[in-house]
C-alpha cells in the first residue's frame, strides 16, 4: 500500500449519503423513532451530525439541546445557535448550572482543587492538562492541575491520584446530566439520541460512560477527527466552527482537547494511527510526516495504552 498524509482522506459525497442512509434505517426501521435529538456545543463533531440529520430526517423531525453551564464558553452558544439556524432546526437552551450545583458538582471539583492550591477560590481559573512532548519522548499520562489568578498568574502542578480521580467524577457529572436531558427530551418526542462523539474520542476512551458516550446511535464514530473536518467542509458547516480549535468546554480555563488528553494535532495523530491500522511500517509513515520512526512509535504506544485501559468505558454491564 503507497502511503502518504492524504491516504486518510475520504470520499466525503459517498461517505456522506452512506451514513444518512444507514441513519434513517437505524432510527424508522430498528428502533422504531420520528425523529433525532442532538445536543449541540459549536463543536466540529456535533455540528456535523446535526446537518446530517437535518438531511437524513428534514429539519422539522430535528431537535438542537445547547446546554450550557458556568463554566462554559460562551462562544459555544453563539456558534450552536447559528449552526441551527444554518440547517433551520429547532433548538432548546437548558442551563445546566442549578442541575450541576445541586449534585455537587462545582464543590466537589474544588474541594480536590484546593487541596492543591490552598489559595483556590471562585475567582481563579482551572484545567488539567497532559505532557505535550510525546513526539519528543515516550511518557506516561500523568495529569497536571494548572490554576489562573485574576490577575492571569499561572500554576501549575502534578495532580496527585485521589485529587485527579475526585476532579474528574465531579466534572463527570457534567456529561451525565446533559445525557439525561438529551433523553428527556428524545422520550418526550418519541425522537433518537444521536451522538456526537468520533474515533478519536470513542476508541481511545475520551468520553464518559452513561454521559456523552450514550446514544442510540453513533453515526461518526468510525471517523477520525481529520476525516470529520472534510465532511464539515463538504456539509458547509459554518466557517467560524470549521476554524474553531476543539475544546473541552468542561473546565473553567480554556481548554483544548490536544492538552488534555490527545497530546498532538490530529493531523498527525490521525495519519500515524491509520497507518498502524493498516499495518504501515513506522519508518514509511515517518517518512509521509517528516518525522522519526522512534517519534512514530511513541504515539503508537500511546494509542495502544489508552485503548487497553479505557476498554471498561466500552463494555456493556457483565
Amino acid at each position: 500500500m503507497k502511503f502518504s498524509r492524504d491516504s486518510i482522506n475520504i470520499d466525503v459525497a459517498s461517505e456522506s449519503e452512506r451514513i444518512i442512509n444507514k441513519l434513517k434505517k437505524d432510527v424508522f426501521n430498528t428502533l422504531k423513532k420520528r425523529g433525532a435529538v442532538v445536543g449541540i456545543s459549536g463543536g466540529i463533531d456535533s455540528s456535523v451530525v446535526l446537518a446530517l440529520c437535518a438531511k437524513t430526517f428534514g429539519p422539522e423531525k430535528v431537535l438542537g439541546v445547547m446546554m450550557p453551564e458556568s463554566d462554559s464558553n460562551p462562544d459555544s452558544l453563539v456558534l450552536a445557535r447559528k449552526l441551527a439556524s444554518k440547517y433551520k432546526v429547532q433548538y432548546i437552551v437548558e442551563d445546566m448550572t442549578a442541575s450541576l450545583a445541586g449534585f455537587g458538582c462545582y464543590r466537589r471539583r474544588d474541594e480536590a482543587i484546593k487541596r492543591v492550591f490552598p489559595e483556590f477560590d471562585s475567582t481563579y481559573k482551572a484545567k488539567i492538562t497532559l505532557p505535550k512532548n510525546l513526539l519528543e519522548k515516550e511518557t506516561l499520562n500523568v495529569f497536571q492541575l494548572t490554576i489562573i489568578s485574576p490577575e492571569g498568574e499561572e500554576k501549575t502542578s502534578r495532580l496527585p491520584l485521589k485529587e485527579y480521580l475526585q476532579i474528574v467524577a465531579s466534572s463527570n457529572f457534567k456529561q451525565r446530566s446533559r445525557m439525561s436531558m438529551l433523553y428527556y427530551h428524545a422520550e418526550a418526542r418519541n425522537f433518537a439520541v444521536i451522538g456526537t462523539g468520533n474515533k478519536n474520542e470513542h476508541e481511545q476512551g475520551f468520553f464518559v460512560k452513561y454521559g456523552d458516550g450514550g446514544a442510540d446511535v453513533k453515526p461518526i464514530a468510525h471517523l477520525f477527527k481529520t476525516q470529520v473536518f472534510q465532511l464539515a467542509k463538504y456539509l458547509e458547516v459554518p466557517e467560524e466552527i470549521q476554524k474553531r480549535t476543539p475544546t473541552t468546554d468542561t473546565y473553567s480555563a480554556e481548554q483544548t482537547q490536544e492538552e488534555f488528553f490527545f497530546r498532538l494535532p490530529f493531523e498527525i495523530l490521525d495519519t500515524i494511527w491509520y497507518g498502524w491500522e493498516n499495518k504501515i511500517s513506522s519508518d514509511q509513515i515517518a517518512a509521509s510526516l517528516k518525522l522519526k520512526p522512534e517519534q512514530v512509535d511513541n504515539v503508537i504506544h500511546d494509542i495502544q495504552r489508552k485503548i487497553s485501559t479505557t476498554e471498561y468505558l466500552r463494555m456493556e454491564p457483565l
